[in-house]
């Protein structure tokens, strides 16, 4: 029996075969895709300026507008630490005007955190741009609230 297949493949091994090499590239994009959930602070505008930055760095945001209060009561974020906005991002709470850079470099090396934060709203951050440039640091919060300097941007 002769086959139109390349190495005597069944038609359903071919079948798969040409099914698997269509979708491969679209599995991977997708695959390749950070989903991060963004709780707001009522009527903010910078809010949506970070959304903007994580989305321009690839992430795929999901909105709620409002209730990052209550967001970063259930993921223990301190609130000394807090800002307008809060995140979730891989069993990560990411608090404020955190740069897409420094979220990526956080998924990467896992390290056993709470999360990061850049708190209050630094002039110049993510979101916060402007004609200046406050310094600040982005910082590594432990699972009991210490905190280490993750980043600093000068």
């Amino acid at each position: 029996m002769k086959h139109d297949f390349p190495l005597n493949l069944t038609r359903r091994q071919a079948s798969f075969a040409l099914v698997t090499v269509a979708i491969a590239p679209l599995l991977s994009a997708r695959a390749a895709t950070t989903v991060i959930e963004v709780w707001t602070g009522p009527s903010c505008g910078c809010c949506h300026g970070w959304i903007d930055h994580l989305k321009a760095n690839g992430f795929e945001v999901v909105t709620h507008d409002g209730g990052n209060n209550e967001a970063r009561t259930r993921l223990g974020m301190p609130i000394d630490y807090g800002s307008c906005h809060t995140g979730a991002v891989e069993g990560y709470a990411i608090e404020g005007h955190v740069p897409a850079r420094e979220v990526r470099r956080l998924l990467a090396e896992r390290p056993a955190a709470l999360g990061l934060s850049v708190p209050g709203m630094p002039r110049g951050s993510p979101g916060m741009e402007g004609a200046v440039n406050d310094p600040y640091d982005v910082l590594l919060v432990a699972r009991d609230g210490r905190t280490t300097v993750f980043q600093s941007y000068r």
